[in-house]
């Protein structure tokens, strides 16, 4: 992948410099840049959200994954499946995303309605939790 793909997927791109930009996370409500995103000379993408979120969750609010950052070798081809992560290791992860989830349900149910802030962190939570279930590579499992 190149940088352009990346900067292709964002909102208020903005050249900071010799290979940096500031943009728009795609992974929470942004009205300001706040993702850094800089390409290193071998051709590497680092990206860093000042609002606070995981890289995972910006590659995945624009469909890449941690392999699209890094240049693909001549005479290396990319396995086709990517290996998930230990479910443990998600379950930690998304842990207070589900406390956000239950949060908003038992406001629900006490008739208590959310807020505009409410409702967009439930959302988030729920992005965050998906993602976290994609990761493990549980999301094609029935049950």
């Amino acid at each position: 992948m190149t940088v352009e793909t990346l900067l292709s997927h964002l909102d208020k791109v903005k050249r900071t410099g010799n290979g940096r930009w500031v943009a728009c996370c795609p992974a929470h409500e942004d009205r300001s840049p706040s993702l850094s995103i800089k390409e290193c000379d071998d051709g590497t993408v680092l990206i860093h959200c000042f609002g606070g979120c995981d890289a995972n969750s910006v590659l995945n609010a624009v469909g890449m994954s941690f392999e699209d950052l890094y240049p693909t070798k001549e005479g290396f081809e990319r396995k086709s499946e990517r290996r998930p992560f230990p479910a443990a290791d998600v379950l930690k992860a998304i842990s207070f995303e589900v406390l956000v989830v239950a949060n908003s349900a038992i406001k629900i149910r006490n008739g208590e309605g959310l807020t505009q802030a409410d409702d967009d962190r439930l959302i988030l939570a729920v992005d965050r939790i998906q993602s976290g279930i994609n990761a493990a590579g549980l999301a094609n499992e029935r049950r």
